[in-house]
């Protein structure tokens, strides 16, 4: 999320999303959290980051480049960084200004040319050219906090950690899933909520259904899988087809009743059109969500 004027980026994150947390919200039971990630499970088995990285450094690299820029943003500089640099050593042998020029096209890319030359000399230095897998030890290197070492550790190293982006919070505190004013209460709300074996990917789960459904400007209500699920009271239309999911109770049915973007379209417009004398008669959408 970018920066708001005058503001750190932490008070920055929250204040972009005022309006989204309320403590009168209804709590989530452990069972509804369980239906949540089953699923979003079942839309994306086995989701991954989109960040493109060969290795645990690279990865290390692009979440660090990732930080206030889009990962389409990164992916496009990454490959030729990679190309030349894809250990701490061959990093600090590009020298900065190298490095400069090859991130140029992303945002903060000084502050990020120093931080990856700066912990790439820690990484050589202190850690045998290894990433760490150790919080603390992440946390230590210069660009990288709790967001960008829970990434590491998830999607490096297998841990079930959760990293609070934008995405995540919104979709946290929209839904009613984990509500949280800052994006460590988010954090900590969801390690209490997220059944245990849907930890390992809870973190992709959360994100990729806030970029792609609950997006910030108007989510997707009508193509959400867990609408009848979320909290939110200001739901898109149409507002029947919402409706019936929560009347139904039955997972695939509900996933059944949600039509595709395209149907979704030719509703609105039919609902807009002037009505014929004669009636067609409508057909069941197959696909799914």
């Amino acid at each position: 999320m970018r920066s708001v004027k005058g503001r750190n980026p932490a008070q920055a994150f929250v204040v972009g999303h005022r309006g989204l947390y309320t403590r009168a919200m209804r709590a989530f039971s452990k069972r509804q959290a369980r239906e949540f990630y089953r699923r979003l499970a079942e839309t994306r088995p086995i989701p991954q980051t989109e960040l493109e990285f060969i290795n645990p450094f690279t990865l290390l690299a692009a979440v660090v480049l990732s930080a206030q820029a889009t990962d389409v943003g990164v992916n496009k500089a990454t490959p030729a960084l990679f190309a030349l640099a894809d250990t701490p050593a061959k990093m600090l042998a590009l020298g900065e200004e190298r490095l400069v020029e090859l991130i140029r096209t992303i945002g903060l890319f000084r502050t990020k040319a120093k931080n990856l030359t700066a912990l790439s000399r820690i990484l050589v230095d202190q850690h045998g050219s290894e990433v760490p897998r150790d919080r603390a030890a992440l946390e230590a290197l210069p660009g990288v906090g709790r967001k960008t070492a829970n990434v590491v550790l998830n999607v490096a190293f297998g841990e079930p950690t959760i990293a609070v982006d934008t995405h995540i919070f919104r979709v946290s505190n929209r839904t009613g899933l984990a509500p949280g004013k800052t994006p460590l209460e988010v954090e900590k709300a969801l390690e209490a909520i997220t059944p245990t074996e849907y930890k390992r990917y809870a973190h992709h789960w959360l994100i990729l259904h806030g970029r792609y459904v609950c997006k910030a400007r108007k989510p997707d209500c009508p193509d959400c899988v867990i609408a009848d699920l979320c909290r939110y009271a200001a739901k898109t239309g149409p507002g029947e087809l919402i409706a019936a999911r929560a009347a139904t109770g039955d997972p695939e049915a509900l996933t059944e009743a949600i039509p595709s973007p395209a149907k979704s379209a030719r509703l609105r417009a039919n609902r807009q059109a002037p009505r014929s004398r004669v009636s067609s008669p409508r057909g069941r959408s197959s696909g799914r969500v």
